[in-house]
C-alpha cells in the first residue's frame, strides 16, 4: 500500500517534533516536509504536493485558515487535503476553517492514535472532526432559532438521515451500520448531499447540518426521518 504523504506546519518546534513522532510510527504515513510559518507551509505544499497538509491555526505571516484558502484556490493542488490542528481554545475557528475548505479540524490534545486515524479518514474523504469539536458545534447552535431552509427540500429523507450521521463525525461504515444499509449506499447518499447542497466535502456538510438545524443537543445520530 502506498503511504499517505503528509506535510506538517506549526510555529512551535516542540509541537512539530511531537507530530512527527506521532505520525512516524505509522508505516502508512510518510512525512515529506515541515514548515514553521504559513507562507513557508504554502510553498512546501506546492513543492511536495502531499496527499494531506496538517497545519496549525495560528502561525506567523499566514494563519492556518489562509493556508487552507491558498491551497483550495490553487488548481494544481486539487488532490491535496488540508486538516487544521489546534488547541481547544482556538476551536471557534471551526466554521471558518470548514468554509475555507479544510477537510478536518483536530485538537493537539487528541490521543496519538486518533490523530493518525483522522489523517487516514481525511485522505479517504471522510470527516475528520475531534469529538469535542462536535460537542462545541452542538453548543454553538443549540440556542439559535433555525428558520426552515429551502435547501433541506432538495434532500430525500434518507439523505437527511445520512447528513445527520456525517455531522456527528461517523465513518461510512458506522453510518451503514446505524441505518442498516451498505457502505456503498452511504457513499452514494453522501455524494448526492454534497452535490445538492453545493458543498465541497464532508466537513462542510457537517457544519451545514448544524447550521440547518438537522442535529440538536441530545440527538444520538440514529435515523429519525
Amino acid at each position: 500500500m502506498t503511504a499517505v504523504r503528509v506535510t506538517l506546519a506549526d510555529d512551535e518546534p516542540l509541537v512539530l517534533g511531537g507530530l512527527r513522532m506521532v505520525l512516524d510510527v505509522d508505516p502508512e504515513i510518510e512525512i515529506v516536509g515541515e514548515a514553521t510559518d504559513g507562507v513557508a507551509a504554502v510553498q512546501l505544499i506546492r513543492d511536495t504536493r502531499p496527499d494531506l497538509a496538517l497545519v496549525d491555526i495560528r502561525m506567523p505571516r499566514l494563519d492556518g485558515i489562509d493556508v487552507v484558502r491558498a491551497v483550495m484556490g490553487d488548481p494544481t493542488l486539487s488532490d491535496t487535503k488540508v486538516v487544521v490542528l489546534t488547541t481547544f481554545a482556538d476551536d471557534t475557528y471551526l466554521v471558518d476553517a470548514a468554509r475555507a475548505g479544510a477537510s478536518g479540524y483536530l485538537l493537539k490534545s487528541m490521543p496519538p492514535e486518533d490523530i493518525r486515524a483522522s489523517v487516514h479518514a481525511a485522505v479517504r474523504g471522510e470527516t475528520a472532526l475531534a469529538p469535542t469539536i462536535v460537542r462545541r458545534l452542538l453548543d454553538e447552535y443549540a440556542d439559535r432559532a433555525v428558520v426552515r431552509d429551502e435547501r433541506l427540500d432538495r434532500l430525500t429523507e434518507r439523505e437527511s438521515d445520512v447528513l445527520k450521521q456525517v455531522a456527528l463525525g461517523r465513518s461510512n461504515q458506522e453510518i451503514a451500520n446505524a441505518l442498516f444499509v451498505s457502505e456503498g449506499t452511504v457513499k452514494t447518499h453522501v455524494a448526492a448531499v454534497l452535490r445538492k447542497l453545493d458543498l465541497r466535502d464532508r466537513t462542510q456538510a457537517a457544519v451545514a447540518a448544524y447550521e440547518l438545524g438537522l442535529v440538536k443537543p441530545g440527538q444520538d445520530g440514529a435515523s429519525r426521518g
